[in-house]
């Protein structure tokens, strides 16, 4: 993959300070659900024990490491491509931020370790990640390369767009009206739709400036998708397959959804809620 140059700047780098303590049984369930990348922690991470606070100050502006640059890169490629889906679609879209941390950190939503691995806030759209995930990422899951990790942070953005588009707020109204079974289903509908996002993001970032795909790079957007598929992760970690406890698809379905949204470049074809293909 060939480096976006541009930054966005809009990264918030809280590295080294110290974001809250989690504890009890939900830290450990916490733990668990770090197994699944891509949480949009809507109404999960609110209900976690908020610790004290280290006071520090975050930095702002554009990154100097090579890691942070990357991301930094790949969120205002992200940034291009929906500023053109939403002008097409008559709307404005709000550029998030992305909130670089280490070990733990504290959002809108509440406080969260990194063994939650990324997620989205709707709270105060912002993107958060601790970069050792993406080692996490290769020597856990088998999921290297920088087209990997750029895939983490467009499925992100994905759930950004999502809340723009009220479509979460819709999927949270309906939380309390269903069985926790239904409702997973739902839940697997938004994470696929994100999915889609970020293979629509891929597909029209090849036209910007200084971005372009190298031989290579689908693939491994498509391993990562494959590896962190539901049925697959919980074989791993519990031998069996609970079909009616998956929150963010099979392997099988993800690795669709970002294809078709990377095949097609088309956000009408994203509507996973409205479809017999799941």
């Amino acid at each position: 993959m060939q480096w976006f140059g541009k930054g966005s700047g809009n990264i918030e780098d809280r590295r080294g300070m110290s974001g809250g303590v989690i504890g009890g049984g939900i830290g450990i369930i916490v733990v668990i659900l770090g197994l699944f990348f891509g949480q949009d922690l809507t109404g999960l991470v609110s209900q976690l024990p908020i610790g004290e606070m280290t006071q520090g100050t975050a930095k702002t502006g554009e990154p100097t490491d090579k890691e942070a640059k990357f991301v930094d890169g790949v969120l205002e490629s992200t940034n291009q491509v929906w500023e053109k889906q939403f002008q097409e679609m008559g709307k404005s879209y709000e550029k998030p931020v992305l909130v670089l941390f280490t070990n733990s950190v504290q959002s809108a939503c509440g406080s969260a370790s990194a063994a939650v691995g990324p997620f989205y806030c709707p709270g105060d759209h912002k993107v958060y990640i601790d970069l050792s995930f993406y080692q996490e990422l290769q020597n856990r899951f088998g999921a290297g390369g920088d087209f990997a990790q750029a895939y983490v942070i467009a499925h992100e953005v994905g759930h950004h767009v999502q809340n723009l588009l009220g479509i979460s707020e819709k999927v949270q109204r309906a939380r309390g009206q269903l069985s926790e079974k239904e409702y997973n289903r739902l839940s697997v509908k938004l994470e696929l739709q994100a999915d889609f996002f970020a293979g629509l993001w891929a597909n029209h970032a090849q036209s910007l400036k200084d971005f372009k795909l190298d031989e290579g790079d689908l693939e491994e957007a498509i391993t990562a998708a494959n590896a962190i598929g539901d049925d697959k992760l919980q074989k791993q970690a519990q031998g069996e397959v609970v079909p009616d406890a998956f929150t963010h698809g099979t392997s099988a379905q993800r690795m669709y959804w970002f294809k078709k949204g990377f095949d097609t470049g088309d956000i009408r074809q994203g509507d996973t809620f409205n479809t017999t293909q799941l």
